[in-house]
């Protein structure tokens, strides 16, 4: 594959450099995050916000995502898009620790009046790129804002987080033969694939669903598959991925819904889809997330052979 032509930035420079040690002790203080404000609010989806915590805190600080707290509507940013908008948890902690709010607002979590609403509402919260949760329509908005970008001249990327039971949405693909079509080499979408939706196991409920990999790659998108819950592969794939011209990148990432905390994995229909942890179970799963961290062992394993 051709080397991308290395262009003038015109966009910011990336306001976090943090190692694959501290990207962890990040995830690890946002997973709690994500725990403590859904069981606080009594509703929400803290197992589908755990499954892509990592990725999106690779994404936001980890020398990729190019942007700005303090000018959340520049023009020339690169854009994030999360289109399983149901894990608006893991949004709200990212955006909160990188600086476009306050972190004591992610307590009002789904209370009345509060910006924090159950999914994004990009009207309500800075850096929110697109008001999403009716599912499979992100990638769409993420084509535009490709296009528009390329119209205007600028260095942007778009990165898009798609979800596997998403993925059963025609828009979905629509899209993805768009983005091919127009050949928007920087647009770069995330296959959270944890294997589970609302109704049950994806393997279940929509079986011709893999060869995954082969089918985007049938639609013309540069793909590569990676431990969702590894830094370096999760780092490894951001970086290569800007390097490939003519075609749109989809990197498939591996993850575990609920993050393995044994209160989700107990549960093998849905793990836990759109369920907030009693107090009880929340002392559960934070005491596993403190123990992982004392044990070093934050950066999960999860072997190909074991990948849904």
């Amino acid at each position: 594959m051709q080397a991308r032509e290395v262009t003038r930035l015109r966009g910011p420079q990336p306001r976090f450099h943090r190692s694959p040690e501290e990207l962890l002790e990040t995830s690890w203080r946002l997973s709690r995050q994500i725990i403590d404000m859904t069981t606080t609010a009594g509703s929400g989806h803290p197992s589908s916000s755990l499954s892509a915590i990592d990725i999106m805190t690779a994404l936001y600080f980890g020398g990729i995502l190019r942007c700005d707290p303090q000018r959340p509507d520049l023009p020339e940013r690169d854009r994030f898009i999360l289109s399983k908008g149901h894990a608006a948890p893991a949004l709200y902690a990212v955006l909160a620790e990188a600086g476009y709010f306050e972190p004591e607002l992610l307590s009002t979590l789904r209370t009345i009046g509060s910006p924090l609403e159950g999914h994004p509402n990009m009207r309500r919260i800075p850096g929110v790129e697109a008001s999403t949760g009716s599912l499979g329509q992100g990638l769409s908005i993420g084509v535009g804002h490709a296009l528009a970008t390329r119209l205007d001249g600028y260095d942007s990327r778009v990165y898009v987080i798609i979800g596997d039971g998403e993925s059963e949405e025609g828009q979905v693909w629509e899209a993805a033969l768009a983005a091919a079509s127009f050949k928007l080499d920087h647009l770069t979408a995330i296959l959270d694939n944890n294997g589970y939706q609302q109704t049950g196991p994806v393997s279940q409920v929509a079986p011709a669903m893999k060869p995954i990999a082969a089918k985007w790659r049938a639609f013309g998108w540069y793909v590569t598959e990676i431990n969702g819950h590894d830094m370096g592969e999760i780092l490894q794939a951001l970086n290569e991925v800007r390097e490939i011209t003519d075609q749109p990148q989809m990197i498939i990432a591996h993850t575990k819904k609920g993050k393995g905390l044994s209160v989700f994995e107990e549960n093998a229909v849905n793990r836990r889809h759109g369920e907030a942890l009693s107090p009880k179970e929340a002392e559960i799963a934070l005491a596993e997330l403190d123990e992982l961290r004392q044990r070093g062992e934050l950066a999960m394993e999860y072997p190909k052979e074991d990948w849904e």
